[in-house]
């Protein structure tokens, strides 16, 4: 697909991009989901300068997608060992 210029509003700035057509829609809901998160701070603590907020959003963001590799990481190694006993298993079945 084609690249597209595009212009996305994150914490009241604009910022012009150039993006793959299948990408758009995943860069504007995350612009959204940037925006949303900025405005809950926003809300919920004292803070009013953007820099501080957007610092929060990342570390919030960070945070999960570290918690998700972890967990991502735990499920695979499981999924490894289940597949080994299975093999183990059909092995000493097809040797029987």
């Amino acid at each position: 697909m084609g690249e597209i210029s595009i212009k996305i509003n994150i914490a009241d700035r604009i910022y012009p991009l150039r993006v793959d057509m299948a990408e758009e829609e995943v860069i504007r809901r995350a612009a959204k989901l940037i925006n949303d998160r900025i405005k809950e701070f926003q809300e919920n603590y004292a803070v009013r300068d953007k820099q501080d907020l957007l610092s929060m959003c990342v570390l919030h963001y960070a945070t999960g997608m570290l918690k998700a590799e972890g967990k991502s990481s735990t499920d695979e190694a499981g999924v490894v060992k289940v597949v080994n006993e299975l093999e183990g298993m059909l092995t000493e079945f097809f040797n029987k």
